[in-house]
């Protein structure tokens, strides 16, 4: 329970009014009067008002660093459920307002009342009557009873939207039916308001913000792992959002909780396209390498969504590792990768001819690249008595020259080869990959150069922490070089300098330094310069400028 001086008896007093209001308009639809509409109208200011003063004592606990020291995480959760709920509860009371002025445009009430609106309204009073309760207990069933009436109202207004449309066909009273689905439509709104103040409650009861599908489908993928306790059981930590969408948090068991097998483990939300290729990528991944990856608990599909619960691994990001640890364990968590990474692809070598077509992922991306980088499509010029291509010209002939160049065997990648997505567990000495949805049989030059601008790209300049990670880049390509003479790819030179112009490029799109990502675009152009160059050569004799991956 909230009980700091003035938030816990303003906000009563909100809850209070904005179920008057709702009420009184209630009331209003039944049986208007001049009085009733003054007061609706009139008291939203009271309304405003105790929003204001709440937001600013909300606030105030923050920014006042004395309070702001003494507040623990539960608290401060609490005291932000509340400013977003008093948000939420003033857009209902506006909605109300909203509702009563838009009988003005009736010209005959009474044909409001033939329909249903009483149903949505009383759908939202119960709500409404669920909140304060919920603050003071921390009932999490009566949270979830808010975010879903939100369905509820929702279908309520899909069936009075059918039925004013059909009716708007004859042509017959057609001010009053567009009325009145005005009403409807901020009934809607206000199931919207309901379901942002429920996720409000989860928040404070849970600690995280997470939505009522995510929820649901935590839920879901919990009880299918045979978990059969409450979700109250259940501590959900955030850890991260992806770019791609995906929602990712560690599932545990609260204090005095009974554990499940699948506690402790990892729990991610996204499209089903995404969840499901992951799922069966670490199914995949599982038979061939058992350990290498996360074991699948629990998979959940509704709609357009998916969720999925996975075993957690227990180590280091190599990034992490990098960065901190001692020279040796660095040195022996290279040596791990590239042995891993080697008996990965001596064994899932294929013996087809394969393509990567760098530069088609480059134009595929090349719009969200000056979406942030307007300026990173160069324009033909002349210097001098020298003609120097534009990008498009340099991709277009290096797209031409890549078709002649497939790789002359494929080996299942990981896909997203970023030195993020490997864990390194010093003390079994092993290595786990993460994130392995976009594995697939490809060239493995592509994960090769995510590798190595993944570490180029880390955002490290103190001379020691530089060099050493100069080193890992060096290694790793010294690595694949070798990989790549004893399994006699002639070529691997050349897709190597059109992977990392690919890989440069397109991470630009990620950095808003401009004089970083501008350096990473120069380099791409390079690279491909030098490919255009070497035409009418052997492309056996092509050399890699490796200095282009050294700050």
């Amino acid at each position: 329970m909230i009980t700091f001086e003035g938030i816990e008896e303003n906000f009563t007093f909100l809850v209070v009014e904005v179920e008057r209001q709702v009420r009184a308009t209630v009331s209003f639809l039944d049986r208007p009067s001049h009085s009733l509409y003054d007061r609706i109208v009139g008291r939203d200011d009271y309304v405003d008002n105790l929003h204001t003063v709440i937001e600013n004592k909300c606030y105030g606990y923050f920014h006042d660093s004395g309070a702001g020291q003494s507040l623990d995480k539960t608290t401060a959760n609490r005291v932000r459920a509340i400013q977003g709920i008093t948000v939420n509860l003033e857009r209902v009371a506006d909605f109300c307002v909203n509702i009563v002025q838009q009988t003005n445009y009736l010209t005959d009430h009474s044909f409001l009342h033939s329909y249903s609106y009483a149903d949505m309204f009383q759908e939202i009073e119960a709500c409404l009557g669920h909140i304060q309760p919920v603050i003071q207990s921390g009932n999490l069933a009566d949270a979830l009873t808010l975010c879903r009436a939100e369905y509820t109202l929702d279908r309520q207004y899909k069936a009075g939207f059918d039925r004013i449309m059909g009716e708007l066909r004859t042509g017959k009273n057609v001010q009053n039916l567009i009325t009145v689905l005005f009403i409807f439509r901020y009934l809607e709104r206000i199931g919207d308001a309901l379901l942002n103040i429920g996720e409000a409650l989860i928040f404070a009861i849970l600690g995280e913000r997470i939505k009522i599908e995510q929820f649901e489908a935590l839920q879901q993928t919990l009880s299918k792992t045979g978990f059969k306790g409450g979700m109250e059981g259940v501590d959900f930590k955030a850890i991260w959002g992806t770019r791609s969408g995906c929602r990712i948090g560690r599932v545990d068991t609260r204090e005095g909780a009974s554990a499940g097998d699948a506690l402790g483990s990892i729990y991610k939300e996204g499209t089903i396209k995404k969840i499901r290729a992951e799922k069966e990528a670490l199914q995949r991944w599982g038979r061939l390498y058992p350990g290498l990856v996360a074991g699948v608990f629990g998979f959940h599909e509704d709609g357009d969504k998916a969720s999925i619960l996975v075993e957690f691994l227990p180590g280091c990001n190599l990034d992490e590792v990098l960065l901190t640890a001692s020279s040796d364990i660095v040195q022996n968590a290279m040596f791990v990768l590239t042995q891993t990474v080697q008996d990965i692809w001596e064994n899932t070598r294929t013996g087809n001819p394969i393509s990567a077509a760098f530069m088609s992922q480059l134009k595929a991306r090349l719009d969200e690249v000056l979406q942030i980088h307007p300026d990173f499509l160069r324009k033909a010029k002349v210097f001098g008595d020298r003609d120097v291509a534009s990008t498009a010209e340099l991709l277009e002939t290096c797209a031409g020259i890549e078709e002649q160049l497939p790789a002359p065997f494929g080996v299942l990648i990981h896909g997203d080869f970023n030195v993020n997505n490997v864990v390194y567990n010093h003390q079994k000495q092993r290595l786990h990959y993460l994130d392995v949805h976009r594995s697939r049989e490809q060239d493995y030059v592509q994960d090769v150069s995510v590798f190595l601008i993944s570490n180029y790209r880390m955002p490290v300049f103190e001379p020691h922490l530089r060099e050493r990670i100069d080193w890992v880049i060096a290694e790793f390509l010294q690595f694949a070089s070798e990989f790549a003479a004893r399994s006699g790819d002639t070529t691997f030179a050349v897709r190597m300098a059109l992977a990392l112009a690919r890989s440069f490029y397109t991470s630009s799109r990620f950095e808003l330094n401009y004089a970083f990502s501008r350096e990473m675009c120069l380099r791409a152009h390079y690279l491909l310069e030098r490919v255009a160059a070497h035409q009418g050569n052997p492309w056996e004799t092509f050399r890699l400028p490796e200095h282009i991956l050294f700050h």
